[in-house]
């Protein structure tokens, strides 16, 4: 692997600060790293695959599989993980109390298939008594009206779909032109007299999913091309090996209270509440700790009409060599 350079595109976090700034290296690889937005690398990767290895959305990343090249490695890392109970945004003027109110309403969604979306979907039809499909899902952008789709997405025909390209979904929702919103970023009429959360305590009712599953959703995972670990078999190691050191080095400096790592003013007090809530290994690395967690998002792609194929949590890693981590 010493001749390969490998471009690599991330979104910016306290998880892969480390390997940007070279403090962690993947073993015999030269890495060119690129810091991006979210919606911009996925965008970037999606439609053009401009990096070799890229952080990807779980749930897009479960589509390629039924792709007959199947593109892309996964590796079992988990650079983006996050509830999303406190995700969901209501117009207060429609007496949305809770998710089951949201049958027959009008839900705004940036994009159907991202995994925010389709992990709110299976929790709260599991969980909450809302039928996935009970909802009309309107898709559109959420701070700017957008034209059209910016890369590849799904809209199965189980669900009722309507697409606003006229204004923003957070312009809607202040106005009461959709009822609420599924969102991985807050939209910019939150927090307003027109605009809520749907959970007065979304901390608590994460907490309580958490308590009940012992799911912490994974959002993204890291994926190389399927060409580049064909020039270098050991790179799927090498890659997961250098990701788990960088999130380690994330977690030390969470714990270093001499020089505050974040804005947080009890910053170790957080970690600690959260190691206290949810387990010392609270954002495990590796098949094994993760296999529920994954398989759990297979079925609710399946139940979506997102995938058509009951994939197991080794079929989602199997051509890299990490099935035992």
């Amino acid at each position: 692997m010493a001749n390969e350079r490998l471009k690599v595109g991330l979104s910016e976090s306290d998880r892969t600060r480390p390997l940007a700034a070279g403090e962690v290296k993947i073993s015999g690889i030269e890495t060119e790293i690129s810091l991006l937005g979210v919606q911009d690398l996925f965008n970037r990767q999606l439609t053009d695959a401009t990096f070799d290895c890229c952080e990807f959305p779980v749930s897009s990343f479960l589509r390629t599989l039924e792709r007959p090249e199947r593109p892309y490695i996964a590796v079992p890392i988990f650079p983006s993980r996050h509830f999303r109970l406190s995700s969901v945004y209501v117009n207060t003027g429609k007496n949305i109390r809770k998710p089951s109110d949201l049958a027959g309403k009008r839900i705004g969604v940036p994009v159907f298939d991202m995994a925010a979306a389709v992990w709110l979907r299976g929790i709260f039809h599991d969980h909450y008594g809302l039928d996935r499909r009970s909802p009309i899902y309107v898709a559109g952008g959420l701070e700017t009206a957008r034209a059209g789709d910016e890369h590849p997405q799904a809209y199965p025909e189980r669900f009722a779909h309507e697409q606003r390209n006229d204004r923003s979904l957070a312009a809607l929702l202040a106005d009461g032109e959709i009822d609420a919103l599924y969102t991985a970023r807050a939209p910019s009429s939150w927090p307003s007299e027109n605009v809520g959360r749907l959970f007065a305590d979304p901390m608590g009712e994460e907490m309580g999913y958490f308590q009940r599953t012992r799911i912490f959703p994974a959002m993204h995972l890291v994926a190389i091309k399927r060409s580049v670990v064909t020039r270098c078999p050991g790179l799927p190691t090498a890659v997961y090996e250098a990701f788990a050191r960088a999130q380690d080095s994330a977690r030390a400096k969470l714990a270093d209270s001499a020089a505050l790592s974040t804005m947080l003013p009890w910053q170790l007090e957080n970690l600690l509440h959260a190691q206290e809530q949810l387990g010392q290994d609270f954002w495990p690395a590796g098949l094994r700790k993760n296999r529920h967690m994954i398989e759990t998002a297979i079925g609710y792609m399946l139940a979506d009409g997102l995938i058509r194929t009951k994939f197991q949590a080794e079929d989602v890693f199997a051509d890299s060599d990490l099935l035992a981590t």
